[in-house]
């Protein structure tokens, strides 16, 4: 049943000489905005959507019509219009309710994908940093080598390696590592506390204006929570000396001022024969305020610190003849530290009711050492190949986006700008081979980076009836610069780049419940900076052009279906080879699959979600049966089903499929797939405790969590081999937690 309300005659707005409209801000129990409720006239059928302020307006109306409001996750609100003859804008606040997903509605956005990632989101929360990226729908991750290092991506067909084919960003901080000492555009998000965190924006492809470097496949934007309702203390164990404890506290809680601290500690060891010693410590804190103009300042600081060991990548001749066990070592002396420092301010300012700036400025400073061991004693029979990576890194950045709402004739018009810049420092980038992390035997890499992005964007959102049209522009310009401290005289070598990408993108959305969808863009992943200085023949700023063509439908009010046929082409790819440090060209590739997911809500409380891709990806210049892309999955499927609020209970079952792949060029060694599922449970024993337990792998399967074709020698062999090195999968994982809000 919808509530009714009436509203008062001075509530509403009439325009002269213009449709007679009705104006409203929509808020929720904080005073906050809601961002994209829908509003729709009974009588007239026209509608519109709350913008990122909350802020909506609809013309066409008049005396007696009813107003419906809803919302994702708040109680659907019928408001009467009584009168129209006032200009003032009123505030409508809508009350939260159980989760349900008929409260969808499809917006006229190139975003309109993000409603997954909202309701996975209610349906599933994030209980891990493991698991953040594996919200967006369709990225699988593994595990490279120790709880500390950036996890291995999976998209759309890509080995995406550590993030150079997604653009990441937390708060509007890039994520991404530009000529990162382990690999091009290395994105390592353990510095999010994973409760923190409010909603995910994603999108896949390069159709994106205010996306730019590393945007091919797709872009994730976290953002945090901007208050707690409730403190939170808690507490993890179990299995492979698995320890975590969590810290969320309110300081300041009111309807202009909200501020808290989290804090996170977590040890484990891993099933490994050699104990992985990994710990990590994150502290977050962020304070917003409301300013007298309804703008909205916030601020956050945040620490992370990581320590690990690790076993390594290890080969599969070493476990088939017994000399080590699936969780043995060829060198356990890999591992390493590493740590980030940001602080971010950002501001909403409002200019007028239809435009408003958002900004933010932010400080990173970086350290990162790594050692591994991929090929054993190939190099260096005596010693072994042991290498280090190690840099420090200062990042400096500001964003600044103009957003304005206009009407030009008939259509509703959202014009979008931005311009922005971002400069990394990194200091004492080494690539060094040493022994026992102790001796440094040899310095193949030592010098200073030095790269600055600078960029301009502008889009349009066009609406006209169904029809919405997205036109783009963005320019991005780089200056790579890079001193060579192995050199006897001081050398510093700089190269300048510019790209220019459009977008064009067309939505048709039939009705609220059915959007079409037709995108299309170039996009750019950089190279690493030594490369480009080095003046060699790899591309700077390598071009994809891609395009999707799909639809998003609520066949029926408890079900939600996505479907996307896509297409990617790579000028060129770039494989990091870290113990030689250089980036090798892979040549032009091209890409092209399926997306498709489901979300289902079978009770109130039961809900249903899946997601796959089916993908083909091939280099384009070599020959048939030699141009496999190694890695690069071409089936993955990721699901579950949730438990959300049943009495006291909330809780599920997920599962993730990754298919076998190619490993090398011509699919003579395979990279085997795996099918693994999880468990958990959570019970509210009462207001302020809670009780919870979670089954990793439930089944207890025997999986490989990242391979790799690499050829590598043992001490006591004569010649190299080439073959499936692997890091297994953690087996059956029990972990207990015991939860206190006040």
């Amino acid at each position: 049943m919808y509530k009714i309300y009436i509203v008062l005659c001075c509530f509403f707005g009439f325009q002269i000489g213009n449709a007679q409209e009705v104006k409203g801000k929509l808020i929720d129990a904080k005073k906050n905005p809601i961002e994209g409720a829908y509003v729709l006239n009974v009588q007239s059928e026209k509608h519109t959507h709350s913008n990122e302020l909350g802020y909506f307006k609809l013309e066409g109306n008049a005396i007696g019509d009813t107003l419906r409001i809803g919302a994702l996750g708040y109680e659907k609100l019928n408001v009467i219009i009584e009168n129209l003859s006032s200009s003032q804008r009123i505030s409508i606040q809508l009350k939260e309710q159980s989760f349900e997903l008929d409260e969808i509605v499809i917006r006229p956005t190139l975003n309109g994908l993000n409603v997954i990632s909202a309701i996975d989101l209610k349906t599933t929360p994030v209980k891990s940093s493991q698991e953040l990226l594996q919200k967006v729908p369709g990225l699988i991750i593994g595990q490279h080598a120790g709880g500390g290092k950036a996890e291995q991506l999976f998209l759309r067909g890509f080995d995406i390696d550590h993030g150079t084919d997604i653009a990441i960003a937390v708060d509007g901080m890039p994520v991404n590592m530009v000529s990162h000492a382990h690999g091009q555009g290395y994105a390592d998000l353990h510095f999010v506390i994973p409760e923190t965190l409010d909603n995910i924006d994603f999108g896949k492809g390069p159709y994106y204006a205010n996306k730019g470097n590393f945007a091919t496949a797709a872009y994730v934007d976290f953002k945090t929570k901007d208050h707690i309702d409730q403190s939170i203390v808690r507490y993890e164990v179990g299995d492979f000396g698995w320890n975590r404890a969590l810290g969320m506290f309110n300081l300041v809680n009111s309807d202009t001022d909200n501020a808290y601290i989290a804090t996170e500690y977590t040890q484990f060891d891993g099933a490994f024969d050699s104990p992985q010693n990994f710990s990590r410590l994150n502290l977050f804190g962020k304070y917003s305020t409301k300013l007298k103009d309804a703008s909205r300042l916030s601020i956050t600081a945040s620490h992370f610190t990581s320590t690990w060991d690790a076993s390594g990548q290890i080969p599969q001749r070493a476990v088939d003849n017994g000399s080590i066990s699936r969780f043995g070592s060829i060198d356990d002396t890999e591992g390493g530290t590493t740590s980030r420092t940001n602080i971010n301010a950002s501001i909403v300012k409002i200019i007028d009711d239809q435009t408003f700036v958002k900004s933010n400025v932010f400080y990173s400073n970086y350290n990162f050492e790594l050692y591994s061991n991929f090929t054993f004693f190939l190099e260096d029979p005596e010693n072994g190949d042991q290498i280090k990576q190690k840099e420090n890194r200062d990042i400096f950045g500001f964003n600044s986006e103009l957003q304005k709402n206009m009407t030009w004739g008939v259509a509703d018009v959202v014009l979008k700008t931005g311009i922005g810049f971002r400069t990394d420092n990194s200091n004492d980038i080494e690539l060094s081979h040493t022994l026992n992390r102790k001796t440094t035997l040899e310095n193949i890499q030592l010098g200073d980076v030095k790269e600055t992005n600078s960029f301009a964007y502008a889009s349009l959102d066009y609406n006209l009836d169904k029809w919405t049209i997205i036109p783009g522009l963005r320019l991005d310009y780089f200056n790579f610069q890079y001193t060579d401290d192995l050199q006897e005289q001081y050398t510093n070598t700089a190269e300048n780049k510019a790209f220019l990408a459009p977008k064009l993108n067309v939505l048709y959305s039939s009705s609220q419940n059915l959007q079409f969808f037709l995108k299309s863009g170039i996009g750019f992943h950089s190279n690493d900076t030594r490369v480009v200085v080095a003046a060699t023949e790899e591309e700077t700023l390598p071009a994809a052009y891609g395009t999707d063509f799909g639809a998003l439908w609520r066949p029926t009010p408890k079900v939600f279906l996505n479907a996307t046929a896509w297409y990617l082409y790579l000028e060129q790819e770039f494989v990091y080879v870290g113990d030689a440090g250089i980036v090798e060209p892979s040549g032009k590739t091209e890409r092209f699959g399926v997306d498709f997911g489901v979300r289902y809500q079978l009770t109130d409380w039961l809900f249903f979600n899946t997601d796959l891709t089916l993908t083909k990806a091939r280099s384009l210049e070599e020959a048939s049966g030699e141009d496999y892309i190694p890695l690069a999955p071409d089936f993955t499927m990721a699901g579950g089903l949730s438990v959300l609020d049943l009495g006291r209970f909330s809780g599920g079952i997920k599962y993730r499929f990754i298919d076998d792949r190619p490993a090398n060029e011509d699919n003579s060694i395979i990279a085997e797939g795996y099918f693994v599922t999880d468990l958990n449970v959570d019970y509210k024993v009462s207001k302020n405790l809670g009780i919870g337990f979670a089954i990793e792998n439930l089944l207890d399967t025997e999986w490989n969590e990242t391979q790799f074709a690499t050829t590598s020698r043992l001490q006591n062999e004569t010649a190299p081999v080439e073959e499936i090195h692997f890091i297994p999968g953690t087996p059956l994982f029990i972990k207990g937690s015991l939860t206190y809000t006040f």
